[in-house]
């Protein structure tokens, strides 16, 4: 299985078109140890012809054009992506559906019955897509039975729910249901590998914890650093856990659950412009080194 690494930042990217706190200031002045990055999404295959996205960005014209077997030229209008997969209903996991609306045919794409809602309704991209080639809607379960993507053969998907927060333009904002937030196990039938993803969590729930433990690869959500990183540039009072995302640093945070996990790799992805692990020569990276933790990046390759 090979998953590649399109987007590794979170909404808005990195730097933020109208940010100026410290990071962003320091990339744009020349200044800043680290690169800049694309909103979350990755593609992944088991044959490096037929390829699911997960997520579609607002960034993802780039992101496709940055990797060729995406692009693999077969006819005048072509694309190696065969299916999509959307976690969340969130404008960065989304947007980018409009950019893929010249498809010669609708897209497979699968989500949960909340997600579709979400964007039938708040916000209705499908509505729109319907107005192009449209969309073939296929029900991811939250049961937690696996599945398979016809187009994509050799790999088993397993939905895994997670306790997050859904976008504020869903119905379901402050009250979620099943569904508004999912990560997915991803397993290579002839390799035996797999890859757990999940670049929006806010709560490690035991069913999660168990799904991390036995992964070989862990993708997930590094947005924060701490639970009240925006009002330290004095952005926002608005705290990590609010948007539906577990801080890395505090106590029960993602790096603490992190460290327990004896098999698979661990990385992080979908990690906000204000967080200073985007710093390579920060101490907070510095911490996330030493305990074997990785930080992804745009074009970063994963190979099980």
């Amino acid at each position: 299985m090979h998953i590649r690494i399109l987007g590794s930042g979170a909404g808005g990217g990195f730097p933020q078109w109208n940010c100026n706190c410290k990071n962003c200031l320091a990339l744009r002045s020349g200044v800043f140890s680290g690169p800049a990055r694309t909103q979350s999404s990755i593609a992944v295959s088991s044959d490096n012809e037929n390829w699911v996205l997960f997520n579609a960005s607002p960034d993802i014209r780039a992101q496709l054009e940055s990797f060729p077997p995406l692009q693999p030229a077969r006819a005048v209008r072509d694309t190696g992506i065969c299916a999509i997969v959307i976690v969340d209903a969130q404008i960065d996991h989304t947007t980018g559906l409009l950019m893929l609306r010249e498809h010669t045919e609708p897209w497979d794409i699968y989500c949960t019955e909340a997600v579709k809602d979400d964007l039938t309704t708040g916000f209705p991209i499908f509505n729109i897509l319907g107005h192009f080639r449209g969309v073939n809607w296929h029900e991811i379960k939250t049961d937690q039975s696996r599945f398979e993507i016809p187009q994509a053969k050799g790999l088993v998907f397993t939905p895994i729910p997670l306790k997050s927060e859904a976008p504020p333009y869903s119905p379901h904002r402050h009250n979620t249901v099943p569904g508004d937030n999912i990560g997915m196990l991803m397993e290579d039938s002839k390799t035996g590998k797999s890859l757990f993803y999940a670049p929006g969590l806010g709560v490690i729930e035991p069913h999660v914890k168990t799904t991390m433990e036995n992964a070989d690869c862990v993708l997930i959500d590094g947005t924060m650093w701490t639970n009240d990183e925006m009002s330290h540039e004095g952005i926002s009072d608005k705290l990590a856990s609010e948007m539906g995302h577990l801080d890395q640093s505090g106590k029960g945070g993602i790096l603490e659950t992190l460290n327990t996990l004896s098999k698979p790799r661990k990385i992080l992805i979908h990690i906000n412009n204000t967080n200073p692990i985007l710093d390579e020569s920060s101490a907070e990276r510095a911490t996330l080194v030493e305990n074997n933790i990785e930080v992804s990046f745009d074009g970063m390759d994963i190979h099980l």
